[in-house]
């Protein structure tokens, strides 16, 4: 009897809900795998299928993205050994877990802590509630690969913003897990998008696209510079997250403050 081949796992990109090859075809060699590198088109696609989803998600209810993205949380618990697999081990995976089930309990408790009434001198009422920003691309630091990616994309995600995320070009595998993870859990598609390759090549192509509001430069390194100079040209949102905070605060970092003017009395 001949000994059977395993059956190797394809590493694609998540875009739009989906798990497509890059369309140039690429790939490149990470941990030991074929990944996915994904091209310039792959991102502006990518950029595309947020803008789509990112109304219908900012228009839940709060309380609903809350329970979404608790959602996503037990998909991750489920797949505990697997992801431990591919970072640094189990303790990385629980803490990730963790900070989902922390970001998830924030939805519905962000108008009281960022919003609120204001006294104005005059017969109006004057109130501020907090609304996402849009499309957000986040550059996810290479280490941790996993617990760095989850805390650099849940802020965003909380808020009503849609995610176009580029993984860890070095170990990239764990996002590509979690993406597995997004597509059976009920967040809906284009919500989160996770792209792999290399940040030379993509990170300028979403810096300066006019369709993304806002960037995350956690996992720029020595480019945050230029891609800065780059979201200068429609003035994006310029955030420098760090991957070892959890905080109210790294949400209200993607969250733009609308003031409204009500006239009271006769």
């Amino acid at each position: 009897m001949s000994r059977r081949l395993p059956v190797k796992k394809t590493y694609k990109l998540f875009i739009g809900g989906a798990f497509p090859r890059s369309e140039s075809g690429r790939t490149y060699e990470a941990e030991g795998q074929n990944v996915a590198r994904a091209s310039r088109k792959d991102a502006r696609d990518a950029v595309r299928a947020a803008r789509t989803a990112q109304p219908t998600w900012a228009g839940a209810t709060a309380y609903n993205r809350g329970q979404v993205l608790y959602r996503l949380a037990e998909m991750v618990e489920a797949r505990v050994p697997e992801f431990a697999a591919l970072c640094s081990g189990r303790e990385e995976v629980e803490r990730s877990i963790d900070r989902i089930v922390w970001y998830a309990g924030w939805a519905d408790k962000l108008p009281q802590v960022l919003g609120g009434s204001n006294p104005v001198a005059g017969p109006y009422f004057n109130f501020t509630v907090p609304e996402p920003t849009g499309v957000v691309a986040v550059f996810a630091p290479d280490e941790p690969p996993l617990l760095g990616l989850v805390s650099r994309l849940l802020p965003p995600l909380v808020g009503g913003n849609a995610v176009v995320a580029l993984a860890s070009e070095q170990r990239p595998l764990a996002a590509i897990e979690l993406a597995e993870a997004i597509a059976t859990s009920d967040l809906p598609a284009g919500v989160v998008n996770l792209l792999t390759g290399f940040r030379a090549e993509l990170g300028p192509v979403l810096a300066a696209h006019m369709d993304v509001n806002a960037i995350d430069l956690c996992g720029a390194d020595g480019s945050a510079a230029e891609l800065e100079g780059l979201a200068a040209e429609n003035v994006k949102r310029v955030v420098r997250g760090r991957a070892d905070v959890q905080s109210p605060w790294e949400i209200a970092s993607f969250l733009e403050l609308k003031t409204v003017w009500h006239p009271i009395g006769a």
